[in-house]
């Protein structure tokens, strides 16, 4: 009798094993984030997935087969929104062993898939992570596109940070960061998009994610003469408040030079075609530093003089946490001939600032004193070539008797457009006070 109780008690255990095994993964959730030049497929675990795959392009459609060891699965797939250009279908199909779970996608195109475990996080838990290379999505948002820019206008790259399954910072009322700089980066988009001297160029468009250097990487390829990188800042508590601007620090300045010139195609697009990698020689190479040193010197000098721009702009029209620019290690800064920036529009931890940034009245007031800092500096170091450059204004010192109606009828222009180029808010002046005289409208 003893033996046969130990004989079930064995049995019991198998079986209970096998259960525990056959479930020692889950998927919870599929997530799909279409960007213009990807989707990404994020795939929720309860634990740390085993898994392999493998593509069928011989017939169509064309699949992706992804197997999930010893896993079950809580979502149903029919139900899973799937927008991306490049997947027709996303389906179950016969799993390799009964504890396994098999996950077919259904292509468009042939594509090189790239498929990988990303571990839990503060805002995630265990995860696998899909990413399809290729059109996605049609290309959307007030900014225009590569193709659409013209020449001779200031380009300006806006970059809305985070994105897909990267939230940002989360206000205490559920806000998402990504979400509230997209719809300020649209708006600084649209506002610079009616000024006839300078386009916009919306680095990311949508609700998805890129990574930081392919952020620089896509305002580079459009050779854009400025990048500004929308932010909400967050801290540990919910009292600070208040705006700023980040600008690129020397100690990552350094490592950039170095990451560039271990890039010989990268080093190429940044030196403007000029190819001085092709040799290895030590004068090459010496030509070489100092050809990015004197590049990245200028962008940075350049960006820390429009982020004070910004900043004074800033301050008409919210409170500003730093009220001169700061520095900071950041990869999404690292643009050796672009003057780049990093806009923190105030701490989305802030329950008052969280429903400020939600206030359209308030996104549009920070899109318009970004975009006059952006002019403002464009004014004084107008690049060759441009409508700031073949327009640039006179400059006139104020002496005793002289108003703005005198001025504008000697220059041949209008009180308006005297008050506008100088930020005026008043029609009384100063004797002494420096203006910039714009051409006749």
């Amino acid at each position: 009798m003893k033996q046969w109780i130990l004989g079930i008690m064995s049995l019991v255990v198998v079986v209970f094993s096998t259960a525990v095994q056959a479930n020692a993964n889950t998927i919870e959730n599929v997530r799909v984030w279409p960007a213009p030049d990807n989707t990404r497929v994020v795939f929720d675990m309860a634990s740390t997935p085993e898994f392999s795959y493998f593509t069928i392009y011989d017939n169509l459609p064309y699949r992706l087969v992804i197997d999930f060891e010893n896993t079950g699965r809580q979502v149903d797939l029919t139900k899973v929104k799937v927008d991306s250009l490049l997947i027709q279908k996303l389906r179950t199909s016969t799993p390799k062993s009964k504890s396994s779970t098999r996950i077919v996608f259904e292509l468009t195109e042939k594509v090189d898939p790239q498929v990988f475990a990303l571990a839990a996080n503060d805002t995630y838990g265990e995860r696998l992570v899909v990413d399809l290379p290729g059109r996605s999505i049609e290309r959307s948002g007030p900014a225009l596109s590569a193709s659409q820019l013209q020449e001779r206008k200031v380009t300006i790259a806006i970059d809305a940070g985070h994105g897909g399954d990267d939230p940002g910072s989360i206000g205490p009322s559920g806000t998402y960061e990504k979400n509230v700089v997209l719809k300020i980066a649209r708006a600084l988009a649209d506002v610079i998009n009616a000024d006839p001297a300078m386009q916009a160029y919306l680095v990311r468009t949508d609700d998805y994610y890129l990574k930081h250097l392919t952020r620089v990487r896509k305002a580079e390829q459009v050779k854009a003469d400025m990048f500004l990188s929308i932010h909400a800042d967050a801290f540990t508590s919910p009292q600070p408040r208040g705006g700023s601007v980040w600008v690129l620090s020397n100690r990552r300045a350094n490592n950039e030079m170095g990451r560039l010139l271990e890039n010989k195609e990268r080093l190429s697009e940044v030196l403007g075609g000029v190819d001085v990698s092709a040799s290895s020689d030590d004068s090459s190479s010496y030509l070489s530093e100092t050809l990015i040193s004197m590049s990245m010197d200028h962008a940075m000098a350049s960006g820390y003089e429009a982020a004070t721009e910004i900043i004074d702009e800033m301050e008409r029209v919210t409170k500003m946490h730093k009220t001169k620019p700061q520095h900071a290690s950041l990869a999404v800064l690292t643009s050796a001939n672009i003057p780049s920036m990093l806009v923190e529009t105030g701490f989305i931890s802030n329950p008052t600032e969280e429903q400020l940034l939600l206030s359209n009245k308030h996104q549009q007031q920070l899109a318009r004193a970004i975009y006059q800092g952006v002019r403002r500096y464009f004014t004084r170091k107008p690049p060759d070539g441009t409508y700031f450059a073949t327009n640039r204004a006179a400059r006139h010192v104020v002496k005793s008797g002289e108003s703005l109606s005198v001025l504008a009828q000697r220059y041949n222009t209008s009180v308006n457009a005297i008050k506008e180029r100088n930020n005026l808010r008043s029609n009384v002046l100063k004797i002494g006070q420096v203006l910039e005289i714009p051409s006749a409208p």
